[in-house]
Formats: structure tokens, sequence, C-alpha cells
């Protein structure tokens, strides 16, 4: 398996969950990396030096030697192609799109559910509450009813598809979202959990509604 020849740079916001699966990928590849934090508060994310790495503006970025990569989800695909060992690789054209189905979910209905309403409760975004709310509830019964016959989203192996949907889900209590009603979900959460070298992302109490 390719390793980098010096430690590939994340910057990250420690409390994004987008942050959170680039690291967790980092981490089960055993790959050297530096975390440098980017203070979001400050807009530090705006700044000249930072757009010069990705002009979104947005964490978070890898450098990789020569190779600098914005978006998390594109951010996976390519370290698991480059130094995954084909461990990582769908094994058919149905995986594989059954996967990047898995990766609009991370960026659609993940997103503007549980990461909104987290957003909303942590960080004063202006996201509707109760909307982002009500979509988090709704993704998260069709994930449980998923998970009722399989251990992971793809079937019975970790994947990118469960690396890139993990984090917002287990922190959506943070944004007033339970996970008592689904059980298998919180099987699945646990399971991500007990994998070796599995990574936390710091748990965050939100300010009083």
């Amino acid at each position: 398996m390719a390793t980098p020849a010096r430690p590939i740079q994340l910057h990250r916001f420690a409390l994004s969950g987008h942050c959170h699966r680039v690291e967790l990928l980092l981490c089960l590849l055993r790959l050297p990396h530096v975390c440098i934090d980017v203070n979001l508060a400050a807009q530090e994310q705006k700044s000249p030096r930072f757009l010069a790495l990705n002009p979104f503006g947005q964490v978070p970025v890898i450098e990789d030697g020569d190779v600098v990569l914005g978006d998390s989800n594109a951010i996976l695909a390519y370290l698991a192609a480059r130094y995954g060992g084909g461990d990582w690789t769908p094994a058919s054209p149905e995986l594989a799109a059954e996967q990047q189905r898995w990766f609009s979910v991370a960026a659609g209905p993940l997103a503007f559910g549980p990461a909104a309403a987290r957003a909303n409760r942590l960080f004063g975004s202006p996201n509707p509450l109760e909307p982002a709310r009500a979509r988090a509830h709704a993704l998260f019964a069709l994930m449980d009813a998923h998970l009722e016959r399989r251990a992971f989203l793809l079937g019975e192996r970790l994947s990118l598809a469960d690396v890139a949907n993990y984090a917002y889900t287990a922190h959506a209590p943070e944004g007033g979202v339970s996970l008592a009603d689904y059980a298998h979900l919180r099987a699945w959460l646990e399971r991500i959990e007990n994998v070796p070298r599995f990574v936390a992302m710091p748990r965050s109490t939100p300010a009083p509604a």
C-alpha cells in the first residue's frame, strides 16, 4: 500500500463533520498527517492565503505533496484511490453506483437535515431549525430500514459510504435530533466506532434553545 512522501496536511475545523470524515479516513488508512486548524469564526477560510488553496473558501482542504484538494467527498475518493490499495474500491459497478448515491446523501439530506440542525444549535446559523429536524428524521427512518439487514451501508464491510455519513449522524442529538427510535442506525454507529483506528469527533453542548 502506498504512503505519502511526507505527512498530508489537513486544513480543518475540528467540529466539522465534513472535516472529520477526512480525518477518520486518514486514520483508518494509517496515513501520516498534520491537522491545521482554521478559525472559521475569524473568517480565516476567506483569507487570500486560504482562498489560494480553495477558491470556494471551505474546509476541509488537504495538501498532499503537489496535490491540493478541497471537498470532503472528493478527498475521500482521492485518498482511497491513491492509498487504499484497492481495499476501498467497490467490487462492482453496482456497488460503485450505490457508494456514489450515499455520497449524494451526505451532500444533500444529511447536510440539510441533521447537519443543518446542529449548525443552528451550535453556531447560530440561519438554517430554519424545525424543517432541518424533520428532514433528519425522514432520512434516519430510511437509513434505519436500510440497515436492518446489513452491517454497513454497502453490505458487510466498512466503506467510504459509511465514512461520509457517520459524523453528522452520530452528532445529530447536538441539533436536537434524537436517535432513540432508530435501533439499527445506532447499531451501525457503534460498529463504526469499534473499527480499529477509529477517531471520534469532539462532542459539543449546544446553547439553550
